[in-house]
């Protein structure tokens, strides 16, 4: 006949419990690896400019030539939290003619965690502008219909290869140096 366990055993059992229970928890709370967190994205500027409306609107008219410019801005805040700013702009040309000039700063505030000192420099300038450009890319579309043409539908950039030909270039300046 098995022994009845007394009452020391029981609660050493339930106390066992109990920290193992608090273990996991805690552990699910630490995030595994490195974190990346979006706490606020938010338009800082945005402008469109029809300088020759209502004559550039006209109908039967070739389409303009677009030129488009990115640029990723960055400012590092409190602790462990950084402001990334997409620059977009879209330059509507027709000859020497402006057809239309749309200008957006679209910007993110991101919170990062457990990132080395050799990662975070492409998290910024790569992981970041890639959470943000679908946003930013819809502003700039609606932007441009709004104003009475076509919408722009930007082409998701590389920005690896933005951030990779950055790097080339501080080390070609740091070479001259």
């Amino acid at each position: 006949m098995a022994k009845k366990p007394t009452k020391k055993q029981l609660a050493a059992e339930k106390a066992a419990a109990e920290a193992e229970a608090q273990a996991q928890a805690e552990a699910q709370a630490q995030p595994q690896g490195p974190m990346l967190q979006v706490l606020a994205q938010y338009t800082k500027d945005a402008s469109f400019e029809n300088p020759n409306a209502p004559e550039s609107l006209r109908t039967g008219l070739d389409a303009p030539a677009i030129g488009i410019n990115i640029e990723i801005g960055r400012q590092m805040l409190e602790g462990n939290t950084v402001e990334v700013t997409l620059m977009l702009k879209a330059d509507a040309r027709r000859g020497d003619q402006i057809a239309f000039i749309a200008e957006l700063e679209y910007a993110g505030l991101f919170a990062f965690q457990g990132v080395n000192a050799e990662e975070i420099q492409p998290l910024i300038l790569i992981e970041c502008p890639r959470l943000l450009f679908p946003f930013a890319r819809q502003i700039m579309a609606e932007m441009t219909q709004n104003g009475g043409f076509p919408p722009i539908m930007l082409e998701p950039p590389d920005f690896a290869a933005m951030f990779r030909d950055e790097m080339l270039r501080r080390s070609a300046d740091q070479a001259t140096n």
